[in-house]
């Protein structure tokens, strides 16, 4: 079998292999050439020790030169080269507490984590697989290297890495595997919450994150993420839906387009139900309120995972929005909408909006799925027209309030709001010298009433 792999990766094993060592590309790159998918990084693997690789190569970086790697730059480019080694004895479930370097290439992959990952290649010798990495790519498997509890017990995250390659390949996970997957889970305790993060938007940005499910059926979301786990177990007696909270969140991850925030707030648009379900006289369940404290439980959730604040931010006024149905199909009802919601995410509050329909019961998606299609219509017409819909769009600024001799303060706030709401209301009033010519009109109202007028 011969693979394509990139020039200066060649040149590197090419240097190497002249000089009297071995070398090869190694790992995810040579299963992601196989498979015809695009390869992140080529990795080269060598007998030759850290020091005698940059005697070699005018530009290297020391990268983890602790661990055998050192970086070569080709160009603009690097590519990391990490001598053959035999990891120690992982006592903190993630790393090993020293790194022994071998002359053995069999060796070297022994220690790595799943089949199809123990690969390795050069021109010249062709394709090394030692543990049968090539039938369980023929086969879409996920199978560890040797025994998968050793390997689990080596780097608990391997587990979770286990999820994330079955989602983004389409493969099963082989039953032992899956096992001891079961059995270890419980040890991601030890895993830092930044590393269960990357694995997780990583599997859920994939071409399957309906694979989601495996971490519940596993044990793995017990640990990561419990409030799923009451979700699966919160039932949907209701003539709008077919399942289970958990059953339909899965659902609606796959109806929504592989964007990070999307898929994060699908997986958290409902997290608030079990919070908020009761059941009616008839026996019917309900959610009030869902949508808010599904908020405040997904900023726990995303801050306890160490996301990015813009991320949070972005996730939670989804999950907060996504159930706002009162929209009337009228361009003065959409325009409240986008000002209510917020005109930064309106197309994201659309997508998640028909999502979360699609997993819902089918006999009434049609109405709900064209009342959706009505309103982004009436939107894009919106857009057309350039209506004001938020406070950077408003003809009038701060400082012209100030110029016009009003203080600064939060009277000029609540003045400027006024001002937005109502050319929400009539767009046709939004150029600075109406606004201004009114000014003695704004202000004199409480916030209730301003509420009261913005909702009329």
């Amino acid at each position: 079998m011969r693979i394509k792999i990139p020039q200066k990766a060649n040149q590197i094993i090419a240097r190497l292999t002249e000089s009297g060592y071995e070398a090869y590309v190694v790992g995810g790159c040579v299963r992601d050439a196989i498979l015809g998918r695009p390869a992140a990084d080529w990795d080269i693997t060598t007998n030759a020790r850290p020091e005698q690789v940059k005697a070699l190569f005018s530009r290297t970086i020391d990268t983890g030169i602790q661990h055998g790697t050192v970086t070569v730059l080709i160009g603009r480019e690097g590519f990391e080269v990490t001598t053959y080694r035999i990891d120690g004895e992982y006592r903190d479930g993630r790393h090993p507490s020293e790194v022994i370097f071998t002359p053995s290439l069999i060796e070297d992959l022994k220690r790595r984590d799943f089949t199809i990952n123990a690969l390795a290649y050069n021109e010249a010798e062709g394709l090394i697989d030692a543990f049968d990495g090539m039938e369980d790519l023929k086969r879409g498997r996920i199978r560890c290297v040797g025994n998968p509890q050793e390997r689990f017990t080596e780097d608990s995250l391997r587990i979770l890495r286990a999820v994330r390659f079955s989602a983004q390949l389409g493969f099963e996970i082989e039953r032992e595997t899956r096992d001891a997957i079961a059995k270890f889970a419980p040890s991601l305790t030890r895993i830092s919450a930044e590393r269960i993060q990357a694995e997780l938007v990583k599997l859920l940005t994939s071409d399957h994150p309906e694979s989601f499910r495996t971490l519940y059926d596993t044990g793995i979301t017990h640990v990561i993420l419990p409030e799923f786990d009451a979700c699966m177990e919160t039932p949907q007696n209701h003539p709008h839906h077919c399942c289970c909270v958990g059953e339909h969140i899965l659902l609606t991850l796959q109806a929504v387009g592989a964007d990070r925030v999307l898929r994060l707030a699908a997986l958290l648009h409902d997290i608030g139900k079990p919070l908020t379900h009761t059941k009616d006289n008839q026996g019917i369940d309900h959610f009030r309120g869902h949508g808010e404290a599904g908020a405040e439980l997904a900023d726990h959730i995303l801050h306890r995972l160490k996301f990015d604040n813009d991320t949070i931010c972005r996730v939670k006024r989804l999950v907060r929005v996504h159930d706002d149905r009162q929209i009337p199909l009228t361009l003065r009802g959409v325009r409240r909408a986008v000002y209510r919601i917020g005109k930064d995410c309106f197309f994201d509050y659309l997508k998640l909006r028909r999502a979360d329909i699609l997993a819902q019961n089918p006999s009434m998606h049609q109405e709900k799925l064209e009342t959706l299609e009505k309103i982004g219509e009436l939107y894009g017409q919106i857009l057309e027209e350039h209506a004001c819909l938020s406070l950077k769009e408003l003809a009038v600024t701060g400082n012209d309030l100030i110029k016009a001799g009003m203080e600064s303060g939060p009277k000029l706030g609540k003045v400027l709001k006024e001002m937005l709401e109502l050319v929400i209301e009539h767009p046709e009033y939004n150029t600075k010298e109406y606004l201004l010519s009114h000014l003695p009109n704004y202000g004199s109202v409480d916030g209730e009433t301003a509420e009261a007028i913005h909702l009329d």
